[in-house]
């Protein structure tokens, strides 16, 4: 057991199930913060490439997590991460009582306050606590973290935070990770699509697209999209962000749930989710978030 498996009270390694865009340089931040990981991926080449980095791959999640007193998800969504937990052969049979599960998934707050009692039942707590940031900062250790849970269960995870995020944010009771997560990005595709239509409206006047961000970024418009993406991935043609649409599509509708659930009309929520359903459907499941501009010129007539 390595010193900073100790730090948070773990018996064995910290299983990390889901090696993905996102979850493979996260467990590689955990390998080179001293934690001794076990990881599983569907993927022959996610498990090849944690093994390069130096940490043990299994092709299971419950071979990763044997052993382990804690395990991290980073899946698509809520019901893969059920299955994973406690479906045929799911992790939570392997794990020993008292121990911790950390989803790190962009989940549904409904559901993960459900998978919280099932936990419960079988002696396991859970944190959610989706990320902010994308790739890059996946890859440096950068990321936004939202956790929510029994205070705690949060502190017990902090060190495997701290080695994976640089602001990390206690937001509430179990499944307020995931809500804060999924309003954030509503407010960040918001943003985006707003400075896509108004490049676009921009280009049609004669104005240069590329003037309108400097302007946006000088003045009250500035948001995280005019900053990181219009000009880098959107102007530049390349699309290239390393975030899905259909991921965005699904966080804006997880948005929109809620509110529903909550008994709260939200119409810009709402309208997010089906413009965003749309666009991931007319471009496929390929297709990078910051394409809406293409969509969103096509629909008025602009290649």
């Amino acid at each position: 057991m390595t010193e900073r498996t100790r730090h948070v009270g773990a018996t064995g390694p910290v299983a990390f199930v889901g090696l993905g865009m996102m979850g493979l340089p996260m467990a590689t931040r955990l390998l080179e913060a001293g934690f001794a990981v076990q990881g599983s991926d569907l993927s022959v080449d996610a498990r090849n490439a944690f093994a390069a980095k130096g940490g043990k791959a299994f092709s299971t999640a419950r071979e990763a997590a044997d052993g382990a007193s804690i395990v991290i998800t980073m899946l698509p969504d809520g019901k893969i991460v059920r299955e994973a937990l406690l479906g045929s052969g799911g992790v939570a049979g392997v794990v020993a009582r008292g121990g911790l599960v950390v989803d790190m998934s962009s989940s549904a707050p409904m559901q993960t306050r459900r998978l919280a009692g099932d936990l419960a039942a079988m002696g396991l707590s859970l944190v959610d606590a989706p990320v902010s940031g994308g790739v890059r900062r996946a890859q440096d250790g950068s990321l936004a973290i939202m956790a929510g849970g029994d205070a705690a269960d949060i502190e017990r995870a902090r060190p495997l935070f701290e080695a994976m995020g640089r602001s990390i944010f206690a937001t509430g009771p179990v499944g307020s990770g995931h809500a804060v997560k999924a309003l954030n990005n509503y407010v960040s595709a918001a943003g985006l699509a707003a400075a896509c239509e108004a490049a676009i409206v921009a280009g049609r006047f004669g104005v240069d697209p590329a003037v309108l961000v400097d302007v946006l970024n000088a003045s009250t418009g500035r948001n995280n999209s005019t900053e990181v993406k219009m000009k880098p991935f959107v102007l530049s043609g390349t699309f290239a962000s390393a975030f899905s649409m259909a991921l965005m599509a699904k966080d804006l509708r997880t948005a929109a749930e809620l509110a529903d659930d909550l008994g709260i009309d939200a119409a810009g929520a709402r309208g997010a989710a089906a413009l965003w359903t749309r666009a991931s459907e007319d471009l496929g499941p390929g297709a990078d978030h910051t394409e809406i501009y293409r969509y969103l010129a096509a629909r008025r007539g602009k290649a």
